[in-house]
């Protein structure tokens, strides 16, 4: 971010950069094909309303998410498609379901990988998908057709729809170079399009196919045989609406990707000759990804270690001054998700408009109780 932040910031403090934000819709519509509808983002990373709105006027009206707050802020910046990718059941199924029957002119549709998933869908009419199990092992059922089928048909006959197919691959991300990841994730892609024929031989209309987040992301851009199956496939990255250290090292320059969020912070102490520590602990800058959590934005010599709660401790070679206490650093997250979901607010710079405030208004989850 060459932006300088306001003066007064107290930090940690997480800064948006909204013209970042607008290039990087703008290259990814472009890596899919320019059709904006041809890329179904997760907003598990954008979460601000504001965010999502800048989406949807660029085309961008169909969104995955994960929680039913997820769901409502997309809902209410004007999504008119959002998939629900996360195996709920039970109380939290029916709050999608009453989520979605008071936005009647979208559509909202839900994640079985088992009947068993079914059962809290039925008669709420909505479109289901079948989760995929792509190799990542996290959730999603075998991709095999004959269970499919099954599926499908325990689908429409509790009252809902066949919405398709979802498959994430995310454990591309801890394959090598992009070489590796494009053989692994084409591999899973010949196989899914013969799921999908497969289906089809079998009676089973397969509408929708979405494939991968953003480890998958370039793979997926670059397989050129989805145009030529019966279905309506999507990309859903959501990692690169901001980017982080992970996004940027997985997808090439040449995408035109920018980092438009970065964790503003301030060094508080010098515990040793070669060590200072600012306040962006885990709870500001997120540690899901490991150590390091980050990097500072013009100091690659260095290195960020272990944090604590609210502490950093950031070691610098022998001999290195240290920063003085008081001096404000930019830190760019190894994982921006989880680190934008630890603020309130945003401090978001816009050209013409300068820096304001903006709420991450899909931070956490709905009430468990009430609405």
């Amino acid at each position: 971010m060459s932006l300088v932040p306001p003066s007064g910031l107290r930090t940690p403090a997480l800064l948006l950069d909204l013209g970042a934000v607008d290039q990087n819709l703008d290259a990814m519509i472009r890596a899919v094909g320019g059709t904006a509808t041809r890329w179904r983002p997760h907003v598990k990373t954008a979460k601000l309303g504001a965010v999502m709105q800048r989406m949807v006027r660029r085309g961008l009206t169909r969104f995955k998410c994960a929680t039913t707050l997820e769901l409502s802020v997309a809902l209410e910046a004007g999504a008119t498609d959002v998939l629900v990718a996360f195996p709920h059941v039970g109380a939290n199924a029916a709050r999608i379901v009453e989520i979605a029957r008071a936005h009647p002119t979208a559509r909202v549709s839900g994640l079985v990988e088992t009947e068993t998933h079914v059962d809290s869908w039925r008669d709420s009419g909505l479109a289901l998908f079948a989760d995929l199990n792509s190799g990542m092992n996290r959730t999603g059922g075998v991709p095999d057709a004959p269970r499919i089928v099954a599926l499908a048909r325990a689908i429409t006959g509790s009252g809902c729809t066949f919405g398709g197919l979802h498959w994430y691959d995310g454990h591309m991300h801890g394959l090598g170079d992009l070489g590796e990841r494009e053989r692994a994730a084409h591999a899973g892609y010949r196989a899914l399009g013969a799921l999908v024929t497969a289906l089809a031989a079998a009676g089973v209309r397969v509408p929708e196919v979405i494939v991968a987040g953003t480890p998958a992301a370039v793979p997926a851009a670059s397989y050129r045989e989805f145009k030529d199956w019966p279905s309506d496939v999507q990309l859903s990255p959501g990692t690169v609406v901001y980017n982080d250290l992970t996004s940027l090292s997985q997808i090439p320059e040449a995408w035109g990707l920018a980092a438009a969020v970065h964790v503003l912070a301030t060094v508080v102490s010098h515990p040793t000759p070669t060590r200072f520590t600012c306040d962006a602990g885990h709870k500001a800058v997120s540690a899901d990804a490991g150590v390091p959590t980050c990097a500072v934005v013009g100091h690659p010599e260095w290195t960020p270690t272990k944090p604590s709660e609210e502490h950093l401790p950031i070691d610098v070679p022998p001999g290195t001054p240290l920063p003085a206490i008081g001096t404000q650093l930019m830190l760019l997250p190894v994982h921006v998700c989880p680190t934008v979901n630890n603020f309130d607010d945003a401090v978001a710079h816009e050209k013409g408009a300068g820096w304001h405030r903006l709420p991450v208004t899909a931070r956490g989850r709905e009430a468990p109780v009430g609405t």
